[in-house]
């Protein structure tokens, strides 16, 4: 049997073994306290244990049919045995009912009649279909069609068979052609002439020849020489047709209802990669291929979505401007680029999910707002208001003819699942539960949200994971956990890595300071030139805030973040000593290295200055010009194949510590691009190695509290 279910018995087993052998490695040459903490592997309180990682299920792209009677979703799990993210996709009554499996893959797309369902699975020119999320070496992403009812149905087809993963599938109003985005490699070589090799010589590999300026990206390395343009094909299967060309990616396809037309956004310029922020919508005609520009301004124009009528077209976009981060505001033009205007009506957010109204007077959209993800309306006009009310973080996928809209939600206690309203009545109704059988019997901690002033008055906000029978007359360790981005916001929804924090009784602070996204434009460009800074501030007032409440031992303090995270928490421990430990993930330690070593150019830009011209911005910036403050025993872990944070930042501050006899470590993680997590194993190793430092550097009074408590297995 394929899915989730057949690996449930697998997962159980290797999980256990992954928990052993991690509690195992953390044995040596521990505190008596670390020992206790590590040797509670198994839950005997109905906590949360790390080894439930394992057996979580997600769920994403939830999709309507066409008469509103079914929806088809992706559903991802973890397989153990090959430390991999597999996904097929699940069917199931537009209630919830009968929900079950029906084939491998993902990004599910129903013909316009409803009668066929595309699909992208991993596979080859010679039709071997797999699960799995990333495709293996010598597999690409196919399109398939899959019969859904009348003669056929249950029949699979493999529409593609190409050589280069497909992407972005969308099918022609009349159910005849399918278009996707594809990559296309470049004739165009820059060689020379060997001597004649000696025949079965076995000579170095030619060396890697790069021209351009954006030449690697992170999570896919060193960019092939190519781009991508976009295809059609016939649904039934055949020889795709390329419809668009050039020196530069074009994006996504959206079709006129007409059929005649394909709407994309892209920036068709020879030097794209010299054009910061900017990029235009266009329309391509499918017969002629003929291109026309629809938007002109400086800035960055994208995502088209065409209403149901043909009359318009809603994208989202903003003017350029000097800032290096800007909220994006959703605009409506005409089909042909006629009287482009925004609609966001004042609200100040970058709409995500947008998603025509049935009758084209109006677009649904989401946006994030003080931690919460909500979907709101704008009509033509540019009226908006809020659809849905709640603490939750709420995706929108698609809004059926009855006005049913399809969606993914998460709260502080329930993963991600299916769910879907009425837009007129939006109270969203869950309709999967597929971590019901890994959480239903644990106990979580509670989330409490705080609103604090900073040191220069500036209201911020945050949240409070508490253990669970959290006891307030007793004193906790702390755990300050910073986001990424820097432009990123912490929500309400449910984390598993937090959670299992408090389930071994750490209380963990997580805080949205200046710079955050989903506070508005204000708040976003507090940390312009900059960052790190204030926002430093508003993490230690957070601090300071929980302190207040007294269950927190001020001497059991401890920081970690990665990315934009990492760089605040290196920030952290050269601007304070109050912290017992901390745990840099993935960090900017170097802003002069870092601008040219990360993936793409772009960073030179978000300085006043290059660093050639004035170093000064980028040197006072730097947690590595603070080395000399650190005393905080600090560890350091960064993928090594990381093309966003090099592993060569974290091995600068590693070298800058460890010169000067701070206490430190390096974890140097395996398979792992930005972040240290993405691969299930490494996930586990995350979470112990973080407790495991915290632990060996804990107090023995909160110490001992925490061993007569009933500490659950993370650590």
């Amino acid at each position: 049997m394929h899915g989730p279910a057949s690996d449930r018995a697998f997962r159980a087993t290797l999980a256990a073994a992954l928990a052993v052998l991690a509690t195992s490695a953390c044995l040596a040459g521990v505190s008596t306290l670390a020992r206790a903490q590590d040797a509670s592997a198994v839950s005997t309180s109905g906590r949360l244990t790390l080894d439930k990682y394992m057996d979580m299920e997600g769920v994403r792209d939830p999709r309507l049919s066409p008469s509103g009677r079914e929806i088809a979703y992706v559903r991802s799990w973890i397989d153990p045995m090959t430390d991999s993210h597999k996904s097929a996709l699940w069917i199931m009554n537009a209630d919830g009912t009968r929900n079950r499996y029906l084939v491998e893959g993902s990004s599910p797309r129903w013909s316009p009649s409803g009668d066929r369902l595309a699909f992208l699975a991993c596979g080859t020119a010679g039709g071997d279909r797999s699960a799995l999320e990333e495709c293996e070496e010598g597999s690409h992403r196919q399109v398939y069609v899959r019969i859904m009812e009348g003669t056929g149905a249950g029949s699979v087809t493999q529409v593609t068979r190409l050589t280069e993963s497909a992407s972005d599938v969308a099918w022609s109003p009349d159910g005849g052609a399918l278009a996707f985005r594809s990559f296309v490699p470049s004739r165009q070589k820059w060689t020379i002439d060997l001597p004649h090799r000696p025949e079965g010589a076995k000579w170095t590999p030619d060396p890697r020849v790069v021209d351009r300026l954006d030449y690697r990206a992170d999570r896919r390395g060193f960019l092939p020489k190519g781009f991508r343009h976009l295809f059609t094909v016939p649904s039934t299967g055949g020889t795709p047709r390329q419809v668009t060309e050039g020196s530069w990616d074009d994006g996504a396809p959206a079709w006129s209802p007409d059929g005649k037309t394909l709407y994309f956004d892209g920036l068709r310029l020879p030097d794209a990669d010299y054009h910061l922020r900017e990029s235009e919508i266009y329309a391509v005609d499918v017969a002629s291929k003929q291109v026309r520009q629809l938007t002109h301004r400086h800035g960055p124009d994208h995502s088209p979505v065409v209403s149901p009528d043909g009359r318009h077209i809603a994208y989202v976009g903003v003017d350029s401007s000097h800032w290096t981060y800007s909220v994006q505001k959703l605009h409506v033009m005409g089909a042909d680029g006629s009287a482009p205007h925004a609609v966001e009506g004042g609200l100040d957010r970058s709409p995500s999910d947008v998603t025509w109204a049935p009758g084209s007077d109006g677009v649904y959209f989401t946006a994030a707002d003080h931690g919460v993800h909500d979907v709101f309306y704008a009509d033509v006009e540019g009226h908006v208001r809020r659809v849905t009310h709640g603490e939750h973080v709420l995706s929108l996928s698609e809004v059926g003819k009855d006005g049913t809209a399809v969606g993914v939600m998460s709260t502080p206690h329930r993963p991600g699942d299916v769910v879907s309203f009425a837009v007129d009545h939006p109270d969203p109704r869950w309709l999967t539960a597929v971590n019901r059988d890994v959480l239903g019997d644990v106990e979580l901690g509670n989330l409490e949200e705080i609103e604090f002033r900073s040191k220069d008055g500036l209201p911020v906000q945050g949240w409070i994971v508490k253990p669970p029978d959290f006891d307030p007359a007793r004193k906790y360790p702390l755990i300050l956990h910073i986001h990424g981005g820097p432009w990123a916001m912490y929500g309400v929804g449910f984390n598993f890595s937090f959670q299992d924090f408090a389930a071994n009784d750490y209380v963990v602070l997580y805080v949205n300071p200046r710079g955050s996204t989903g506070y508005g434009s204000d708040f976003v460009h507090g940390i312009e030139h900059a960052y790190p800074g204030k926002d430093f501030d508003d993490l230690m007032a957070g601090v300071d805030e929980v302190l207040k409440r007294g269950y927190v031992n001020p001497k059991d303090l401890y920081v970690t973040g990665c990315s934009g995270g990492g760089a605040l928490s290196a920030w952290t421990v050269g601007h304070t000593h109050r912290f017992a430990a901390a745990v840099v993930r993935c960090p900017v330690i170097d802003w002069l290295s870092f601008v040219g070593t990360t993936d793409g150019p772009y960073w030179y830009h978000n300085f006043a200055h290059f660093p050639w011209e004035d170093p000064a911005e980028h040197l006072e910036r730097s947690p590595l010009t603070y080395a000399g403050n650190v005393t905080t025993p600090t560890l350091l872990m960064t993928g090594v194949l990381d093309m966003r944070t090099p592993i060569s930042q974290t091995e600068e501050f590693y070298d800058a510590l460890k010169i000067r006899k701070v206490p430190t470590k390096m974890i140097r993680m395996n398979r792992e691009y930005h972040g240290t997590g993405s691969q299930p194993s490494n996930f586990l190793r995350t979470q112990i190695y973080i407790m495991k430092w915290f632990g060996e550097y804990m107090t023995d009074d909160v110490a001992a509290g925490r061993k007569d408590g009933h500490l659950a297995g993370g650590a």
